[in-house]
């Protein structure tokens, strides 16, 4: 078990349903995030985990501390990392339409700031590091599903940032030993995503606020969509390994039209006394149109799979939303 983790973009999604299931599981363990707050908030973090905001560090992290800090500073990388077992690196410039928008924005975070972090796990001897990516590095694939073997052809700048963050793993493996998994996970989604602007979260929310749910093209596309805690459980079984230098696929290994997905949200919704409105707009500029993979690698090497199925998920994040949404009222302040 990891003693004492460094989480880079903890505040956010995945950072606090990471460092929930990691105390419920073991409530002593101590736990350093590296963020910005450009994303994920301070609340987000309270709402999982009471921390102190610390400025200086002299020894590894002790209870819950949030370091507000940037991963494009080097300096700030290097004392985030002293005394830490484990570093996961989920901070980030996500997505294709971010990176398509400003490609120099996303090159700096996820190429640079990948490098920063590596390179600092390396200065303090850490002995584990997990580097979160995405399918987005192959690129268009004709005939799923994606596994670690193919060859990469990112078709936008996210994906040839994450590229060189998986390259950069390898190479930090190889050259100073550095325990360094890369995990490409699918389309993930689940409670505390009220920050993600995915398809799942996305639909929820824009449901809930009586407006359209926008469709990409036709809807046809596929994408692989993990749920939360399966996620999270990979990157446990992925911290506790002996594996270095590998890459792995983290998904369901189930092919999902966007189009599926929305109408049982749709479905879903309408239990809720929620009427969804979906519309067709234009193709996105850099997206794939099939993408969904084969997990067997993982199970082979990490022992994991995905268990939740899509439509259990998605009526779990559905009620979490409902809740967020009934808490609001509450206090008279809308969060949706």
């Amino acid at each position: 078990m990891v003693n004492n983790w460094l989480i880079t973009g903890g505040c956010g999604f995945i950072g606090t349903s990471l460092i929930k299931i990691i105390l419920e599981q073991e409530p002593s363990t101590n736990i350093r995030i590296l963020d910005n707050l450009s994303v994920g908030t301070k609340s987000d973090l309270e709402e999982v985990a009471s921390f102190e905001e610390i400025s200086e560090v002299v020894s590894g992290p002790q209870g819950i501390e949030l370091l507000v800090g940037d991963i494009r500073d080097p300096e700030v990388c290097k004392i985030a990392a002293i005394g830490c077992d484990c570093i996961v690196h989920f901070a980030a410039n996500t997505g294709v339409g971010p990176s398509v928008e400003d490609p120099r924005i996303d090159m700096e975070a996820n190429v640079v700031g990948t490098f920063n972090m590596l390179d600092s796990a390396r200065i303090n001897c850490v002995r584990r590091f997990i580097f979160a990516s995405s399918g987005a590095p192959v690129g268009e694939l004709l005939d799923p599903p994606m596994h670690e073997e193919l060859p990469a052809h990112p078709v936008s700048p996210y994906g040839a940032s994450k590229l060189a963050g998986e390259g950069y793993c390898s190479a930090y493996y190889r050259s100073y030993g550095v325990g360094t998994v890369c995990l490409r996970f699918g389309n993930v989604y689940g409670p505390r995503s009220k920050n993600k602007s995915s398809v799942i979260a996305k639909f929820v929310k824009l449901a809930a606020e009586g407006k359209n749910c926008e469709i990409y093209g036709d809807g046809k596309q596929t994408r692989d969509f993990i749920y939360i805690s399966d996620l999270v459980d990979a990157v446990i079984q992925a911290s506790e390994s002996t594996v270095g230098g590998e890459t792995f696929q983290i998904a369901t290994s189930e092919e999902r039209t966007v189009i599926e997905v929305a109408v049982m949200i749709k479905e879903a919704l309408k239990e809720c006394g929620i009427v969804m409105s979906l519309v067709h707009g234009e193709v996105r500029l850099g997206d794939v149109l099939r993408n969904y993979s084969d997990t067997s690698k993982a199970k082979k090497y990490l022992g994991w799979e995905a268990k939740v199925s899509l439509k259990d998920g998605v009526r779990q994040t559905i009620n979490y939303f409902m809740e967020l949404e009934d808490n609001s009222k509450s206090i008279g302040n809308s969060t949706l």
